[in-house]
């Protein structure tokens, strides 16, 4: 897996497991506080409900003081009034006050005077007041019939649950000593407890008793919040539940924010996530994987010539152009050690062709002394005497036979002679065909070698090959780099081999401006690619403004010791090889010029693919 994939999976697993904890934290310690929220508002609204239950109570209280504190009730529970309940007991006094029953009673608890048997009503006390008209024993309040405390509560009715509240009867001064209890109550009816949830701004509503949880209780549905509240009455018995429903806004909206911000969080967070992909991606993993695939590509196709060419100033950057000088290096340090190898193995071979000669030299150097010493032994100059005077005819018979005699010796000695030089010219052609041989295998072995192929561009070459240049030809000639050299990029050519190419054309070129009878010169180079035989071959000119070739010499520059410049500085050795070299590349050389004083033009065909047809060695001009 590599850096960016496992990079990229590191950073949307941790974005992925912050928007997890973000929802998490939101749905488990925000939502419940909004949550909370709504509760504390369903029993605040109850609260609100008891407490105006309770001021309703103490105004009922209020009331009740009231007419306990008057002077004319006072009179009536002293029996000095007898019309006071015809003239207060009507319905308007008593909707005035919105008071549904009255009842005053005596210290001993009997009925003095009730609005029922005056008002026609369905209300009945049965419960509250026994039969005959008296509180009943166990009563709570007959405890507070003689003293000067008001008291309230709720009874339940056959109506329902009634608020009442008790004052004891004074003399309308607020002394005195009591003489019974006024208790007043009012009916908590539907309208009522509207009214109350209205004043409380609460959705209020009694339920059944039976049925509804315990005091205080909160009980939450999707929608709302239900809050219950028992009120017990006057013998501390349940008597009435109240419900406040409070819609659960607060929770809606807390989960509304919640989701719009989680929402945000994703959309920010992918937002971050794909910002950060962008940069690390732009400031670290592109010129990772550019440094990557450029040490893969270096390492896999031995291009020493590509380059990085990191610009930024961060450490990408630095190690970019840190590798690029390696490299550089690299290629410096394998270029020299391909010159030094290839000089090595010239060198070697000449060794070793030199060897072998002086071996096979040796007897044939002895050979052919031997042969030199018997030839001297033949007496040529004597017998080419002889042979005269005895053609002149001058001589007497005896000069004559004696002379005939040592004609014929040195005949019989001369066969002698060309019989053994006969068997040792023999053993010299054998020993030169083995010096033939010797040379071939050399040659064979040489061209099975092959070149080193190497990817270079031009005009680094061009400097390469300046740099082994003698300095008075690089200072007769000015080389102009065609931009076609350029934009031709890296190829793969046999590095070596072609820059001595260079180097005996950018010599000849310097050597044909002085010919010219010029002091400085130009040799315009320029490179294009060919397509030929579904082979890419590179097609290499050189230009010189120097003396130029007459076109019957086109052809023979080319040749072993042929030369147009002076014998004495020049053995037409230099483009020969150069032809053999090219040749061994499985390429081609030839010259063109328009004449004489109109300059030359070499070209040079190489392919460059690895599959070079013919021989692959460089052969040694001989």
């Amino acid at each position: 897996m590599s850096i960016r994939v496992k990079l990229l999976a590191t950073l949307a697993l941790l974005f992925a497991t912050l928007i997890v904890a973000a929802i998490v934290i939101q749905l488990q310690v925000v939502m419940p506080s909004f949550a909370r929220l709504d509760q504390d508002h369903a029993r605040t609204s109850m609260t609100r409900v008891h407490f105006a239950i309770q001021r309703d109570l103490q105004m009922l209280r209020v009331d009740a003081t009231d007419w306990a504190n008057w002077g004319e009730v006072y009179a009536f529970a002293q029996g000095r009034n007898p019309g006071f309940v015809a003239t207060n007991f009507t319905r308007t006094a008593l909707d005035q006050i919105q008071i549904d029953s009255v009842l005053i009673v005596d210290l001993q608890g009997r009925a003095l005077a009730w609005t029922g048997d005056v008002i026609p009503t369905r209300l009945s006390l049965q419960g509250s007041l026994e039969d005959g008209g008296a509180l009943p024993a166990n009563f709570p309040w007959r405890k507070d019939l003689g003293s000067s405390r008001a008291v309230s509560g709720f009874v339940k009715t056959n109506l329902g649950v009634m608020m009442i509240a008790g004052s004891p009867i004074l003399n309308g001064t607020g002394r005195g000593r009591p003489l019974g209890m006024v208790i007043m109550g009012r009916l908590l009816t539907p309208a009522r407890l509207r009214d109350l949830g209205s004043r409380t701004q609460s959705d209020l509503q009694a339920v059944n008793s039976a049925v509804a949880p315990a005091t205080a209780t909160l009980v939450g549905t999707p929608r709302e919040m239900r809050v219950y509240r028992s009120f017990d009455d006057i013998y501390h018995h349940p008597v009435m539940t109240l419900r406040v429903d409070v819609p659960r806004r607060i929770e809606a909206s807390g989960l509304a924010a919640v989701r719009y911000a989680s929402v945000s969080i994703i959309v920010v967070a992918v937002v971050v996530l794909a910002l950060v992909v962008v940069l690390l991606n732009r400031m670290v993993l592109t010129p990772l994987t550019q440094m990557t695939r450029h040490a893969v590509a270096v390492g896999e196709s031995a291009d020493l010539c590509a380059r990085l060419n990191f610009t930024s100033r961060d450490e990408f950057g630095q190690l970019g152009r840190e590798f690029d000088r390696m490299v550089g290096k690299l290629a410096d340090a394998r270029r020299q050690l391909v010159d030094r190898s290839f000089e090595a193995g010239i060198a070697e071979m000449a060794k070793g062709v030199l060897h072998n000669l002086g071996n096979a030299l040796t007897p044939l150097g002895v050979r052919a002394d031997a042969l030199a010493k018997r030839i001297d032994t033949v007496p040529l100059d004597d017998l080419e005497r002889a042979a005269a005077e005895l053609a002149q005819d001058a001589s007497d018979a005896g000069r004559r036979t004696e002379l005939a005699q040592f004609i014929e010796l040195g005949c019989g000695h001369l066969a002698a002679v060309l019989r053994e030089s006969r068997t040792d010219l023999g053993v010299i052609r054998r020993q030169a065909d083995g010096m033939r041989a010797a040379l071939s295998e050399h040659l064979r072995t040489a061209a099975q070698a092959g070149p080193v192929l190497e990817t270079v561009k031009l005009p680094d070459l061009i400097s390469q090959s300046l740099d082994i240049v003698p300095d008075s030809s690089r200072a007769r000639l000015h080389i102009a780099s065609d931009e076609s050299l350029d934009a031709l990029g890296p190829v793969r050519i046999a590095r070596t081999a072609l820059r001595l190419v260079l180097q005996n054309l950018i010599i000849n070129a310097a050597e044909a401006v002085r010919d010219a009878g010029r002091t400085s010169g130009t040799l315009r180079l320029s490179a294009e690619v060919r397509r030929e035989s579904d082979h890419d071959q590179l097609h290499l000119q050189a230009q010189d403004d120097g003396v130029g070739i007459r076109p019957e010499n086109l052809d023979r520059i080319f040749e072993k010791g042929y030369t147009t410049k002076s014998p004495s500085t020049n053995h037409g050795i230099g483009l020969h090889w150069c032809a053999n070299a090219i040749k061994a590349l499985g390429g081609r050389i030839w010259a063109t010029s328009e004449g004489p004083g109109r300059g030359a033009a070499i070209h040079v065909i190489l392919p460059l693919s690895d599959g070079v047809p013919g021989q692959r060695g460089l052969t040694m001009p001989v």
